[in-house]
């Protein structure tokens, strides 16, 4: 082991790993996942599919979970910034409906392990995201489950986003700092809160 520092962040489930990055004058390489590394460090996963998404400033993913199928992902940014969020749905956690977030850019090259049972989320800090993920199960699309990424339960801290809950997760009134609107899918928009999930 050794080519990856991993951290137990404050919920049991989520872990933020940093690969070793060897760089010289003319660029960097790193290993973005190793089987043996991993398991080494008490992971044991087993990915089946690989995803990769761009969103552009001010996009918000999320919060998505899987219903019947619960994936595991392993997330991190190769361009621009995020900042990505996991919700504990596990009903027999002492963390159930808390949340935990990391910032992911392609400069910090951290990854996110999110186990099953979560709902995870991110919103775009850049002008351009380029983000890519690994699951441990395949995306089925009629098992795809959604919380309110502003529900106030939660209340989830996204960084330099300002505006104000009404009643809804509803992307209008809200703004990033420098101005640029908040961007959500119709879908994103029409997610309930954790008390009706």
């Amino acid at each position: 082991m050794g080519q990856i520092k991993v951290t137990k962040a404050p919920i049991e489930g989520l872990y933020v790993i940093e690969p070793t990055v060897h760089g010289d004058s003319r660029g960097y390489f790193v290993e973005t996942y190793n089987q043996k590394d991993m398991h080494e460090a008490g992971l044991d996963m087993v990915f089946v599919q690989d995803n990769q998404s761009m969103s552009t400033k001010g996009v918000l993913r999320g919060l998505h979970f899987q219903k019947q199928h619960p994936q595991a992902k392993l997330v991190r940014v190769i361009r621009g910034r995020v900042f990505d969020v996991a919700v504990d749905l596990r009903s027999d956690s002492g963390t159930y409906g808390k949340w935990y977030g990391v910032e992911l850019t392609e400069e910090n090259k951290k990854q996110f392990y999110i186990s099953e049972g979560f709902a995870h989320g991110f919103l775009v800090l850049s002008d351009v995201a380029e983000f890519c993920y690994k699951c441990t199960d395949f995306y089925r699309p009629g098992d795809e489950g959604g919380l309110a990424w502003n529900d106030p339960e939660i209340g989830i801290e996204w960084p330099g986003l300002v505006g104000e809950y009404r009643g809804s997760a509803s992307a209008a009134g809200y703004r990033l700092a420098d101005g640029t609107g908040l961007n959500l899918s119709e879908k994103d928009q029409k997610w309930a809160g954790l008390k009706n999930i």
